[in-house]
């Protein structure tokens, strides 16, 4: 391997680590912001309940849940 090719592997390593830095500031910023603000909490659980919802399936004696699911029981 030449000086030059591992020269330029250090150097791509080097950019990649500082866009994963920049990448966690940006996640970071952005998690402060909703941690600082209620309201985007609420909304950020909501969504997430909402979203929970529609990928659990529901029991079979609940009736029509209308995902398009059916819980079979196997007993």
């Amino acid at each position: 391997m030449s000086d030059k090719r591992a020269a330029d592997g250090v150097a791509h390593l080097e950019t990649a680590a500082k866009e994963m830095i920049e990448a966690a500031r940006a996640f970071l910023d952005v998690a402060e912001e909703v941690v600082g603000d209620p309201r985007t909490v609420e909304g950020l659980l909501s969504a997430l309940t909402s979203l929970a919802e529609r990928v659990t399936p529901g029991r079979a004696d609940d009736g029509d849940s209308g995902s398009g699911l059916e819980h079979i029981d196997l007993e």
